[in-house]
This record gives structure tokens, C-alpha cells and sequence, in this order.
């Protein structure tokens, strides 16, 4: 083959582009697809993840579209060539975050009134849009999880028997209060309704509360359940609708299974998880459906649930790396918001090498008036943060907490200020500088600290 006929093998990786409509726009979601796809094939490289910019300067778009976020892959590199890329472009529309329906118990004129057992939304949901990049994880549980959906229906697809392989389309993530077990598979759920928007026209997620499956009356905790899954059974019936089942805090259910086993006669609560798994397993055959466990007491769940999650993901207290990037997104929002003077806050990967620069001798003790010795600074003392943060087993939940705290307590703009001065002082004038802040937060944790010792005694 003569030279200028050879051709080198260019590997090309799926890249997610998610664009975001506006609630009044009205373009054919088609028409948008097609100009995002040439817009950012437009471009020499493409950064991952990255927010790119121009696309305002396009009137189709302009007047349509909110955001464009190009997503998170399992690519090597931070950037690739067009001539790298399949593009996947993703328009949705959010629905309002107050479109919610409730299911009760129905108690069927019983004095003990009727419950809330479930509570449906519809998907894409405007109170969970940036919910997925608000969730930080030590390794890659996120892609793991898109990809297990990826695997499911691609069996589901291709007609596999279910004899031969099988799978229950069950997930369930155990772990310590305040990980973000909840809120990742309501982002979850948000991902999967606009990633799969190309094979179902609609998304819901129907949350069940465990605790309302049981009745004072015997014998009915069962039909419960039963008639609760003949309401998911007709949310699933539209086959163009896709539908994800979280049942939070699981334990509920199956350690009163286990309490059950251990008399003498079924009780009630046996009944109830019976009737569970028997719905579940009847559920697998659908592949529009996708059902999310969470659990704080992973010992307390029956075998019998747990052989039937196809993916058993332990959440753990974020690392030392996963705080600093929490606390660095949560110092970005308040600087974007104008409450702090703006900063660069350096990312994960320049901290840690500013880390091995200040190991060899470098001092960056206070803050300096270089704008590059600055963002040392700043990223050195996050970085500080973080391992106190780490030492004291701190949780997602709690480390969001530690900017309000700072704020309330710390930083002089509580009752001791006029109101009108105070908000003059923070949205004019800029409020602290961010060293002010982060003093703040270090006294916030060294309080909570003291208090969970106070606590423990």
C-alpha cells in the first residue's frame, strides 16, 4: 500500500452533550440537536467535561437554549480532537420542580386514614437539574452505574433469554448517613431521563416510603403493597415511559422479615416483603424500569433482597481528594453569587501539585499579592481543610453546611449588623475576602468537632 493510502487506527469516544431548553422555548427539540451537534463539532477540540461558550452568539440557540454541558466520560484525556469524537446530543426541557403526585394507602374507610406511600415526579425535574454534578465520589460510581443501564437494555434489545442470563434490573447502595445515597439516585434518575430521551418520550420517578407498607390492621400491609405496585404496573405500561422505583431506607422492610422468621407464626410484616420480592421479580421482565435501594443498615437487609440486586455499591465518607473538590464547588457557587470577592479556586489536580511544591520547600504561610502565588495559597489551605474534614469522618451533608456556618457565626453578619447594612455589605460591596471565609469555616469544623466529642461522652 503506497504511503499516502496507509490510515492510522484513531480511537473515537462516545462524548454526552447536554442542552438544556428554556421552560417558554418552542424549536423542534430535532432542529436544536442538529445545530449543538455542528456547533461543537465546529470547534478544533473538545475539553471534558467542559461548559463551552459562542453558542450565545447563534440566535436558533440563543433563544431556546439555557445551558450546554459537555459530560463526563471515561476518557483518558482531558480533551480530544473532533476526529476522536461520536457525539450524543441530549436536548430536554425540564419539567417545574412542583410537579409531583402522591399515591396513598387507600385504607379503604378505615379508621387509621389514609398515607402517603409513594410520591411520583415528572423526569427531567427542574429541582434536580445539577443534582449529578453536585455529587463527587472518590471512584467512578457515577459511569458505573450509566453503564450497567447501558448493559441492561442492550440484553434487553437483543431478546436474551432469561433463562440462560439473568438480571433484576435491582440496585441498591448502602452506607453512612449523609453520603448522598438519596440524592444520587434522584440524580440518577435525571440522568437516565435525558440520556435515554431518544428511546422513551417521558421519565418518572416514584419514591416509596417504606414505613407507610404497614398497616395496624393484620393481613392488610400485604394488599399495601399490592396495590402499590398495581399503580407502578401502570406507570410501566407505557412503553414509551421509562421508570425508576427508589425505595430509600430498604432496611425498613426486610428487618421486619427478619424479626417475622424468628417466631413462631408469620407475622404481618413477613407478608409484606414477601409481597415485595414476589412484585420485584416480576418486574425484572419489563425493561422500562429500573428499581434504586438505599440502605444505612446494610446487616439489617434480608439475603433474600440483597441477592437479588444486581449491583450492591457501597458509598463511603468522601476522601480527603472528594472534599477538597466539595468545598472548592461550594466556594465557586458563593463567589459566582457575589457574596465572596472573587478568587481562582485552584482544581483537585493543581492543588495537589502545588502540594508537592510546598513539600519541597516552598512557604506559603499567608497570602500573598502574586495572583499565582495566591492560588497556591488558597489551594494549600482547602487542602488543609479537607484532611481536618477527613480526621473528623465528616459526611457530603454536613461539609455543604460548613459555608453557612461560616457565614452565621464567623463573619460578623449576624444581629450585631442593621439588615439593609448587611446586605449592602454582601451584595455590593462583595462581603469577605476568602480568606475571611475559610478562617470561618475552620472554626465552623473545630465547633463541630467539639460538639460531636460533647456528644460522645
Amino acid at each position: 500500500m503506497p504511503p499516502d493510502a496507509q490510515q492510522t487506527d484513531v480511537t473515537r469516544w462516545p462524548i454526552h452533550v447536554e442542552v438544556r431548553l428554556n421552560a417558554k422555548a418552542s424549536a423542534r427539540f430535532d432542529t436544536i440537536r442538529s445545530l449543538v451537534h455542528t456547533f461543537v463539532m465546529s470547534h478544533d477540540r473538545i475539553g471534558i467535561p467542559s461548559v463551552p461558550e459562542g453558542w450565545q452568539d447563534l440566535p436558533e440557540l440563543a433563544s431556546s437554549v439555557e445551558i450546554i454541558n459537555i459530560c463526563e466520560a471515561p476518557c483518558p484525556k482531558q480533551s480530544l480532537s473532533t476526529e476522536e469524537v461520536i457525539l450524543h446530543v441530549h436536548v430536554y426541557q425540564p419539567a417545574d420542580g412542583d410537579s409531583f403526585e402522591e399515591f396513598s394507602n387507600d385504607s379503604g374507610g378505615r379508621d387509621d386514614g389514609d398515607t402517603m406511600t409513594a410520591s411520583v415526579c415528572e423526569l427531567p425535574n427542574k429541582s434536580w437539574d445539577g443534582l449529578w454534578n453536585s455529587l463527587i465520589y472518590a471512584d467512578d460510581i457515577k459511569l458505573k452505574m450509566l453503564d450497567y443501564i447501558h448493559a441492561t437494555l442492550l440484553l434487553s434489545d437483543a431478546s436474551v433469554d432469561f433463562n440462560l442470563v439473568s438480571w433484576n434490573r435491582v440496585v441498591l447502595l448502602y452506607g453512612p448517613p449523609g453520603t448522598g445515597k438519596t440524592s444520587f439516585c434522584r440524580a440518577l434518575a435525571q440522568k437516565l431521563s435525558i440520556r435515554l430521551s431518544h428511546r422513551y418520550s417521558h421519565a418518572r420517578l416514584l419514591e416509596i416510603n417504606s414505613h407507610s407498607l404497614f398497616s395496624k390492621w393484620f393481613s392488610e400491609s400485604g394488599k399495601l403493597v399490592q396495590r402499590l405496585f398495581n399503580s407502578i404496573n401502570e406507570l410501566i405500561e407505557e412503553e414509551d415511559a421509562f421508570v425508576v422505583v427508589l425505595i430509600d431506607e430498604v432496611e425498613s422492610l426486610t428487618a421486619a422479615r427478619a424479626g417475622a422468621m424468628a417466631g413462631t407464626e408469620p407475622s404481618d410484616g413477613l407478608r409484606v416483603v414477601n409481597a415485595l420480592l414476589t412484585q420485584l421479580d416480576k418486574l425484572k421482565h419489563r425493561k422500562n424500569v429500573l428499581i434504586m435501594s438505599t440502605s444505612n443498615l446494610v446487616k439489617a437487609i434480608d439475603s433474600a433482597f440483597i441477592d437479588r440486586a444486581d449491583i450492591i455499591q457501597f458509598i463511603d465518607l468522601p476522601t480527603r481528594e472528594a472534599i477538597y473538590e466539595i468545598l472548592r464547588s461550594c466556594l465557586c457557587e458563593i463567589i459566582s453569587k457575589g457574596i465572596v470577592v472573587p478568587a481562582i479556586i485552584p482544581t483537585l489536580k493543581q492543588a495537589q501539585m502545588f502540594e508537592v511544591l510546598a513539600k519541597a520547600g516552598q512557604d506559603y504561610a499567608s497570602k500573598p499579592d502574586d495572583p499565582h502565588e495566591e492560588q497556591i495559597y488558597l489551594a494549600l489551605r482547602i487542602m488543609k481543610l479537607a484532611s481536618q474534614c477527613r480526621s473528623q469522618n465528616m459526611s457530603g451533608r454536613a461539609l455543604r453546611r460548613l459555608p453557612v456556618l461560616a457565614l452565621s457565626r464567623y463573619l460578623g453578619l449576624g444581629t450585631q449588623r442593621p439588615r439593609d447594612a448587611v446586605q449592602h455589605n454582601v451584595l455590593v460591596q462583595g462581603a469577605a475576602d476568602i480568606v475571611i471565609w475559610l478562617d470561618g469555616m475552620e472554626q465552623a469544623i473545630r465547633e463541630q468537632t467539639k460538639g460531636l466529642e460533647n456528644l460522645q461522652q
